[in-house]
């Protein structure tokens, strides 16, 4: 059965397809009545579920969780104010931990594909759960704090699952005389502050200078006087911060924030973060990337470090150092396309024939580049760019062409 990420991916590409160039109330309606009127049960909420509501944050279910999906700005005006301004997200719903004990560097490479032993203390990096089938299990990202202290935060869809499976391999580790323990941050609430103005913006609550502070960087600090955890990154492509905050304090930072860059920044929910996502044609788990998907397929070579490539030691890394060295079955791509925006499950053809070359996961209007964009899968030797195919939407077979990722150039804060 699908999870609550995926169902999430469907129904924004097919709310996104028919909102295009329209309001997005259009949108927020079609997302619940087709997705989110179906989930029952007590819904969790974040500390700042009231902040949104009184923001005009219109709340759908999403992971077990009320979330905000838009507030009053529509979604494709929030997706482009995020790039020319600037965007506060309340992720508090992703779950962060922390692994402690002079063996976590070790413990945790058993489990992902990072050469965690190389970062240097305060640096981060991407990095894939995998299973013994070379398969995802999650995307995380993974900062070493010291030698002895790793902090991750991972997918709020798939929390259950990957807490069981460090659990059940921290059990087998720590038998074995391993030191390792861990810490669940639920203490703690998770912004997001992604856009233009999140440096200078933050830059006014914080002592330390952020210029000194790159993509991935990784601090301990106070902001606002308050002690947070502070890592230079995102899900939009642009430059950003991911703030972990003592959960009494998120609600007045979030309006410190807000109020600090002059109304500029605004309250940005989880519509507009799925169209930024796509166009830096990043993965969403559960659409993009699945338990059958290896890192290679989804094309993240460069976050296999080369220790690990070398080594392995990892779960899988018989069969992912084995695509590396042969190549995989089949690659993630981007698509430009015609006719309406493709969806998740939509068919890739081969342009010349009709013979089947993949299908799409993830697709949608563009707000950005005011254009169809979309990325999947398609058989080796069918993803350069500049490839013409086809890709069927309601039944009937549009154009498309195979293009480079991301579709907007990132803007990642990188030493120059």
């Amino acid at each position: 059965m699908r999870g609550p990420l995926w169902q999430l991916g469907q129904s924004l590409t097919r709310c996104l397809s028919q909102a295009a160039g329209r309001r997005e109330k259009v949108l927020g309606d079609c997302v619940f009545h087709r997705l989110y009127a179906t989930e029952t049960g007590e819904l969790k909420k974040t500390v700042l579920h009231d902040f949104h509501i009184e923001n005009g944050g219109k709340m759908v279910p999403f992971a077990g969780w009320s979330m905000p999906i838009q507030y009053k700005d529509s979604i494709m005006d929030s997706t482009i104010n995020c790039r020319e301004n600037g965007a506060l997200f309340d992720v508090s719903h992703m779950c962060g931990l922390s692994l402690k004990g002079k063996d976590c560097i070790p413990f945790l490479e058993k489990l992902v594909i990072a050469d965690v032993a190389g970062l240097p203390d305060g640096t981060g990096t991407l990095t894939v759960f995998t299973n013994e089938r070379g398969g995802a299990i999650d995307d995380s990202v993974i900062a070493k704090v010291k030698n002895d202290h790793i902090y991750l935060v991972v997918n709020a869809g798939c929390r259950d699952k990957d807490l069981a499976h460090i659990e059940s391999h921290m059990k087998v580790f720590k038998s074995k005389g391993g030191d390792v323990d861990w810490h669940i941050h639920d203490e703690r609430s998770l912004l997001a502050l992604q856009g233009p103005l999140a440096a200078p913006v933050l830059q006014m609550f914080v002592k330390d200078d952020l210029s000194k502070m790159y993509f991935g960087d990784f601090r301990m600090l106070d902001i606002k006087g308050v002690p947070c955890y502070l890592t230079r990154t995102g899900y939009t492509g642009e430059d950003g911060f991911e703030i972990s905050v003592p959960s009494e304090h998120a609600v007045d930072l979030a309006k410190a924030i807000l109020e600090g860059s002059g109304g500029k920044v605004r309250l940005t929910g989880l519509g507009a973060r799925d169209s930024l996502r796509l166009e830096a044609g990043l993965c969403l788990y559960g659409n993009d990337m699945e338990q059958h998907t290896t890192p290679v397929d989804a094309g993240l070579n460069w976050a296999i470090g080369k220790r690990r490539r070398a080594e392995g030691g990892f779960l899988g890394a018989e069969v992912i150092l084995k695509q590396l060295a042969e190549g995989p079955p089949v690659r993630r791509v981007g698509f430009f396309s015609t006719g309406p925006p493709a969806r998740s499950h939509s068919e890739i053809l081969e342009k010349e024939g009709g013979g089947a070359l993949g299908e799409v996961t993830s697709g949608g209007f563009s707000p950005c580049l005011k254009k169809n964009i979309a990325m999947g899968y398609v058989k080796s030797g069918s993803h350069k760019a500049g490839t013409e195919v086809k890709i069927v939407v309601r039944g009937k077979p549009y154009d498309g062409v195979v293009t480079k990722m991301p579709f907007v150039p990132t803007k990642y804060y990188k030493p120059s």
